[in-house]
């Protein structure tokens, strides 16, 4: 019978049922897992140890490959490129060379690790350096502090990409890098903000550190009180905030730029980290050509070699505020900056969290630690192994003779040197490999020589890695010897400053005198000066509702029918020229809603808002100024009511109020009666009976303010009785009185004013 074949289609089925089967929403969401961990452990975050990214781990060690330390030649940057993608790092060689040119830009890294030669870019444009065809690069002295070590047995090493060659997982960082140069990169659901750092108050904390682990966040920042930028510009942070910053290990930091007066001019002499003087000058300049910079009259840009930021602002007279024009410039434009923190990295665990400053430093110190202990380790078995040659050397050379005839004589003689004199395989062979130059007399006293430094110093390594006290105090000589020999003065100086606010439009205008002019139909503009306006021509239907006078540098505040106040900027008005604009394009009253008059003056200056129900209180300008549409809600209008033109308070301990009924009572008291309030419905000026606003009941009509010595104008149809300070006795009375009645020709009054009389 023939034997059964196996069936192929079967075989297809049971491998097929072997594969892993996975929802696919449990397969994308372990995909991205795995391409998210890719991005924060391998591309976007540094690591604690060394302070590096991968990118950049790569591009130092395939450069010390290449033999470009600080001494060497320069090479062009794209053989240096193209190791380190050859090599170990297989992406985009633009992405490489670009970390390349960060790492040689004195103005973005503080202590630069590659030292460039060429059009490296510029702090105007960092992005305007030359092609890597055309550069060339080496390590700087201070890059060694990263690789003196890495022979010496304290990395561990990881194959490459494609297994040919090995790479350092580490770089055994004498000082802690991640702090001094910091650092920056997005991540997936996670970023990093590093600020770097100065060397010497980095490494006095350490040894603080080293010496008292105890010593907290607060007893650290007495020696590193602030990040230290490449520029020069101030840091105004508060150490407060700063304190705060190390503590939790997140925040911001703010910079601000650094001027000085040089004659009537201002020069600004140092810009904030990675701000570029070219694109200041252009905010400065827009400003200038919107005329919101009335107090510069020039702008030049005399950088030079000599001085890489020199910024020269003139302004306009001796009399401007220089102080104020410059925090107002702060505030508009990159003058001033701030800086996030966060301080993400990857730990000595491989798993990244924000750290504070206290454990950063001491998982730095650790890995420190580790570091030289390994590198101890690792010299005590080199000296170890060479004493163990020189041993046999040494028996050697007393048994010389029988060496020799042994060599001479056998066909294998290391087998048989090591049984006669008692050798290990490694003391035959170097016996072995003896040249015979080194046979000499000579010899052997080296070899007894060498022997003594050799034990002298495994005996020094022993008692190193035998007390931590040792190590610690090897560790604190090498941060000092490094500290002497890299460390520099702090850059960037702390001075606490609030932080900028930019000045109002009115004092940002040329103060000049106006005259705004408000129809009865809301349509606004303003003219310069003071104006006739018996000549303004108006649409048809529409008349004028009042001219009131003001400065561009004053609030202007239009009151509605509704008791809602709007803020309105003088010099920004239509000219008197046209018919204006309707208020309506500047706010949004409520539906219905008409204006009933201006208000102008100073923040303090008051005035008497009352409405015809008998109500009223004396308001200050700056709680009636609002910058919303919407508006603010002042003066309480019952319904039906009507809001009594306003009146402004010119002495409120001298001032008289005069308030007149539609039936023509009078009454006069003193302003001072009058509460002062920010909003509401104040307190009652007249008593007259509650009113439904009908035909019949009275109401209040108008109201004056007259300041001491005036005469009060009463007008009634084409009469005018003039009130003179004496006649205004006769109707004077406390507040909330009924009043007098006015003469029987002036009982239906239209308006009141008061005036000097010459």
């Amino acid at each position: 019978m023939k034997s059964p074949m196996p069936d192929k289609n079967q075989n297809l089925l049971t491998a097929a049922a072997a594969l892993e089967k996975l929802p696919l929403a449990e397969f994308t969401e372990r995909a991205y897992l795995h391409y998210a961990m890719y991005v924060i452990l391998d591309r976007a975050l540094p690591s604690l140890a060394d302070g590096l990214k991968p990118v950049q781990r790569r591009i130092i060690y395939a450069m010390s490959q290449l033999g470009l330390h600080s001494a060497a030649k320069f090479k062009k940057s794209a053989r240096s490129v193209g190791d380190v993608l050859g090599k170990f790092h297989p992406h985009g060689d633009t992405a490489c060379y670009e970390a390349m040119v960060l790492m040689a830009q004195p103005f973005s890294y503080r202590y630069p690790l590659i030292h460039g030669q060429g059009n490296w870019g510029n702090q105007d444009d960092p992005k305007s350096f030359a092609a890597m065809r055309y550069t060339e690069s080496r390590l700087t002295q201070y890059a060694q502090l990263l690789l003196d070590e890495v022979a010496h047995g304290t990395v561990d090493w990881m194959p490459n990409f494609d297994g040919t060659l090995t790479e350092p997982k580490l770089l055994p960082a004498r000082l802690p890098n991640v702090l001094l140069n910091g650092g920056a990169g997005i991540a997936v659901g996670m970023a990093t903000d590093i600020p770097p750092h100065n060397l010497r108050e980095v490494v006095s904390a350490c040894i603080r550190l080293l010496e008292d682990s105890t010593a907290d966040v607060a007893a650290l920042t007495e020696h590193i009180r602030g990040p230290d930028y490449p520029t020069e510009a101030e840091i105004i942070t508060p150490a407060a905030e700063l304190k705060q910053i190390y503590a939790s290990g997140a925040g911001a930091v703010r910079l601000r730029a650094v001027w000085q007066r040089e004659g009537g001019d201002v020069v600004i002499s140092a810009l904030p980290y990675q701000v570029s003087g070219a694109r200041v000058a252009e905010q400065i300049a827009l400003q200038m050509a919107a005329k919101k910079l009335p107090m510069l009259v020039d702008l030049r840009d005399e950088s030079d070699f000599d001085h890489p930021t020199r910024l020269v602002l003139t302004p306009r007279s001796k009399r401007v505020d220089v102080n104020a024009m410059m925090l107002h410039l702060f505030a508009t434009t990159d003058l001033e900056r701030a800086y996030r923190v966060n301080l993400n990295l990857i730990g000595l665990d491989r798993r990244p969290r924000v750290f504070d400053l206290k454990n950063l430093l001491t998982q730095w110190l650790k890995y420190r630690m580790e570091t030289v202990a390994r590198r101890l380790q690792f010299r005590f078995d080199k000296v170890t192994a060479r004493l163990h040659i020189l041993d046999g050397l040494l028996i050697a050379f007393l048994n010389l003779d029988a060496v020799i005839k042994i060599i001479r004589t056998e066909d294998s003689p290391q087998p048989i040197l090591m049984r006669r004199f008692n050798l290990s395989d490694k003391q035959a062979e170097a016996i072995l490999e003896l040249k015979l130059r080194h046979l000499a007399k000579l010899e052997e006293l080296k070899i007894r020589g060498e022997q003594e430094t050799l034990a002298a110093e495994q005996k020094r390594l022993i008692a190193l890695l035998k007390s931590k006290t040792k190590l610690k105090k090897l560790v604190r000589d090498e941060l000092l010897a490094d500290a002497e020999t890299y460390g520099d003065p702090r850059r960037s100086p702390l001075a606490a400053r609030a932080a900028a606010k930019p000045l109002d439009q009115r004092q940002l205008a040329q103060v000049e005198s106006l005259t705004v002019i408000l129809s009865r139909q809301g349509w606004i503009r303003a003219g310069k000066g003071h104006m006739d306006v018996g000549q303004i021509a108006f649409k048809a239907g529409d008349e004028i509702l009042c001219a009131v006078p003001c400065k561009t540098n004053e609030l202007l505040i239009a009151l509605d029918s509704t008791g809602r106040c709007y803020g309105l900027t003088p010099h920004n008005l239509p000219s008197a020229r046209g018919f204006g604009e309707p208020l309506t394009r500047y706010f949004s009253p409520p539906p219905n809603a008409s204006f009933r008059g201006l208000l102008s003056g100073d923040p303090t200056t008051e005035y008497v808002l009352c409405t015809a129900a008998g109500y009223g209180f004396v308001a200050k300008l700056g709680d009636m100024h609002a910058r919303v549409k919407a508006g603010k809600s002042v003066l309480r209008v019952p319904m039906d009511c009507a809001v009594l033109w306003p009146r402004r308070v010119t002495d409120f301990a001298g001032d008289l109020v005069a308030a007149v009924s539609n039936l023509g009572r009078l009454l006069i008291f003193p302003i001072n009666e009058l509460s002062q309030l920010s909003k509401g419905r104040g307190t009652k000026l007249m008593n007259i009976p509650a009113a439904k606003f009908k035909a019949g009941d009275e109401y209040m009509t108008a109201v004056a303010v007259v300041p001491a010595g005036q005469t009060l104008r009463v007008t009634s149809g084409k009469r005018k009785l003039n009130l003179t300070p004496n006649d205004l006795e006769n109707y004077r009375g406390r507040r909330a009185a009924r009043g007098r009645f006015l003469p029987r020709g002036y009982r239906q009054v239209a308006a009141m004013e008061a005036f000097a009389k010459d």
